[in-house]
């Protein structure tokens, strides 16, 4: 079922309403050519008729479709506005609408009943495709209202009577509010889908540059001081030294022992950064996951009476698992379980991960983690499945 299903499982959740509305869009033709050919095969219907306008509306609905396709691809930047297939589909649209009427005119049609499908057919899904490289509601509405006035001037100047003029016009009018006010909000809800993830993004990112900043912080509290001290106490030796004072040897003695311990501070530093303590990492993950837009929680115990090695290794599956989270996952929820007794277990649960994309085991990150809960005696399961992923430690 994976193999059927991946195509659609491995896209992000932005990547799968555009297909929605792309192949929403190709559906479009199919409609617009059934609708047509539904009405032209009734009895008394010239065959010339039918199959002239059944292929001239199949010529529209394809060029309508890849319109669309075109559109969607402009309005989310990936190619440049297409005009020229936007006139190709404006004058095709414009052409078959007053060629249908005038063969209603000029009698060739017998029946009112066949000329109405085709000229909203032409009218109404042309300005669907149209409407998607409009940004301007307002010039969207002008086109509605400039295609309905249109339709009933022309089957006026045709010299058709008003009982059927007036109709034809307000059907089109009616169909195209219908379907503009479709496509335009098709086209808005694709373009705002993926603002929101390009958001996300960003937001995954400012998390873990916040987090780097936290560790520079830290490491510049540590080191200003002592360095700034090493300094001073250097240039005192160099002026004694020059003297000839004995405390020259003294201050330069000093300047070690403070080179010693500011080294042996940057070690507990990067050590604190490297191995936190659990309950201190337990809250800067589920900080770092609602900075990215993830509703982070922590259920069960804290871990604060485990021993340092055990709370290290847990520290670093947290650390890893909402890595992961935030870098290769679409989650909206991660919770994170840990329970206290003859065994310490913790759970690392999201919804980012709707199907495997492989056997859950690869990944040096993971492989990382292993070894480490290894030297406390634990082990490390990853499940992923429908709907789920799940990181299990276990000492």
């Amino acid at each position: 079922m994976s193999r059927l299903t991946g195509w659609w499982d491995r896209r992000s959740d932005a990547a799968r309403v555009e297909l929605y509305m792309r192949w929403s869009f190709h559906s479009f033709a199919l409609l617009e050519v059934g609708a047509v050919v539904l009405v032209t095969s009734q009895p008394g219907t010239p065959v010339w008729f039918r199959v002239g306008v059944t292929g001239l509306v199949a010529v529209h609905a394809v060029l309508c479709a890849v319109l669309s396709a075109r559109a969607l691809d402009w309005i989310l930047g990936r190619r440049a506005r297409p005009d020229r297939l936007l006139v190709a589909v404006a004058a095709l649209s414009a052409g078959g609408a007053v060629a249908t009427l005038a063969l209603r005119a000029a009698g060739a049609v017998p029946d009112a009943a066949d000329v109405p499908i085709p000229v909203v057919c032409f009218t109404s899904f042309g300005l669907g495709a149209v409407v998607l490289v409009i940004r301007r509601t307002r010039r969207m509405l002008y086109a509605v209202l400039g295609t309905a006035v249109g339709t009933a001037a022309v089957a006026a100047a045709l010299g058709l009577p008003a009982e059927e003029a007036f109709p034809m016009a307000f059907v089109v009018l009616m169909t195209s509010v219908a379907w503009v006010t479709t496509c335009g909000l098709s086209a808005w809800l694709v373009r705002t889908v993926w603002d929101l993830d390009a958001a996300r993004e960003l937001q995954s990112r400012l998390a873990v540059a916040e987090e780097r900043l936290r560790f520079g912080r830290d490491l510049h509290d540590v080191m200003g001081s002592n360095l700034a001290v090493i300094a001073l106490k250097s240039e005192l030796a160099v002026q004694l030294a020059r003297r000839g004072e004995p405390e020259a040897l003294e201050q330069m003695i000093e300047v070690q022992r403070i080179a010693q311990e500011s080294q042996r501070e940057v070690r507990d530093v990067v050590r604190g950064y490297r191995r936190a303590d659990l309950a201190v990492e337990l809250a800067g993950a589920l900080s770092v996951l609602r900075a990215a837009g993830v509703d982070g929680r922590a259920e069960g115990d804290n871990g604060s009476a485990l021993p340092p090695g055990v709370q290290a290794a847990l520290a670093w599956v947290i650390r890893e698992a909402t890595t992961n989270v935030l870098r290769h996952s679409e989650a909206r929820r991660c919770t994170i379980r840990l329970s206290v007794g003859s065994s310490v277990v913790l759970a690392v649960e999201n919804d980012g991960v709707p199907e495997p994309a492989g056997d859950g085991a690869g990944g040096s990150g993971l492989a990382g983690l292993r070894e480490r809960l290894a030297a406390q005696g634990g082990t490390l399961t990853a499940e992923p499945g429908p709907g789920s992923f799940l990181l299990t430690a276990t000492v």
